[in-house]
Formats: structure tokens, sequence, C-alpha cells
């Protein structure tokens, strides 16, 4: 370890840029406590939310005809696993 560090070039603020933007959002602690148990033993439970908003803006743009094939082709798979 040095016993002096120069920091005259050092900038203040986060050193990663992202395309998130920060927000500040109320949730009930029920769904953070899900979130979190899914998450156990790593990962981040904010991404997680944030995949399952993406998810669920994704299903809301897509056609019911598109929403009734998929499932109907999940159950049909959940069938043959079952089977």
């Amino acid at each position: 370890m040095k016993d002096h560090y120069d920091f005259s070039q050092g900038k203040r603020g986060a050193i990663a840029k992202t395309t998130k933007e920060k927000i500040t959002i109320r949730l009930d602690p029920e769904i953070i406590d899900w979130f979190k148990a899914q998450v156990e033993g790593g990962g981040n439970y904010q991404s997680l939310i944030n995949e399952a908003l993406k998810a669920h803006i994704k299903q809301q743009a897509e056609p019911l005809e598109d929403t009734l094939r998929r499932v109907i082709r999940e159950e049909m798979q959940a069938g043959k696993v079952a089977a």
C-alpha cells in the first residue's frame, strides 16, 4: 500500500456508464420479498423485476392470436413432459 495516492485527475460519479435510469418506486413488501427469494444465492432482484416488467410489456404488445398460439404450445409441451 502506498503512503500517498494522487486523485488530482479523478472524477466524481459512477465509473461505468449505464443505459438504465435511476428512479424511486414504492412496491409492496411481499413483492420485494418474492423477488429477493427468487435470486437467493446470487443475482440481483432489481434486474429480475426489470425483466418481469419487460416481459409484461412484450406480452401486452403481442397480438391475441400469437398469445393463444404460445399458450397452446406451452400447454402441449407441458403435457408431453408430464406423460
